[in-house]
């Protein structure tokens, strides 16, 4: 099945972080190099973000919809 290997790996590698928070878009665009740009640049300027703590998503799209990329970062939930 195609993407079983992918999800495997994530799952041995930890997946998303384990603590409590939510996940908080920063970019989204139907423009897949504009959607690369701003990933590098994010990691460029953010090398403190962990790579776990970044997600993309892609939806994809048919003739009345197009193809849609979102960038997220998990955002842990303040202390109380």
């Amino acid at each position: 099945m195609p993407g079983q290997g992918k999800r495997r790996r994530g799952r041995q590698r930890g997946g998303a972080p384990q603590a409590v928070g939510r996940w908080e878009a920063l970019f989204e665009t139907q423009d897949e190099p504009e959607f690369r740009t701003e990933l590098r640049r994010l990691r460029a300027e953010h090398p403190e973000i962990d790579e776990t703590a970044i997600r993309v998503d892609t939806f994809c799209g048919r003739s009345t919809h197009p193809t849609t990329y979102r960038l997220s970062v998990f955002v842990p939930a303040a202390e109380s």
